[in-house]
């Protein structure tokens, strides 16, 4: 059997230098990771579309406002002989004008 040689050997720890850079790196990574792949609150408020929660709730509050009115009866061109009904009014007599036919 023949000796192992000498110079073949791996040395038993990883020089500070070694895991200096790596940790460096992975630091690099994680912060090129949180830059550009995390949505920022102040980029959300530029989408076209978003609404902030003040615009919502006036949304919500005209909508109510309208909301009586989708549930009661009334004229809305007497002449014409146009009256608003209750939704589910209007869709009870939707199926039986559909039933008939």
């Amino acid at each position: 059997m023949s000796a192992p040689a000498a110079n073949s050997t791996f040395p038993q720890r990883t020089p500070k230098f070694t895991t200096v850079v790596v940790l460096v790196c992975f630091a690099l990574f994680a912060w090129l990771a949180y830059r550009f792949y995390v949505p920022h609150a102040a980029d959300i408020a530029k989408v076209e579309g978003v609404r902030s929660p003040d615009d919502r709730k006036k949304i919500l509050t005209e909508l109510r406002a309208l909301e009586p009115a989708a549930n009661s009866y009334g004229w809305v061109d007497q002449k014409a002989g146009i009256v608003r009904l209750p939704v589910d009014r209007a869709m009870e007599l939707i199926m039986q004008e559909h039933a008939r036919k």
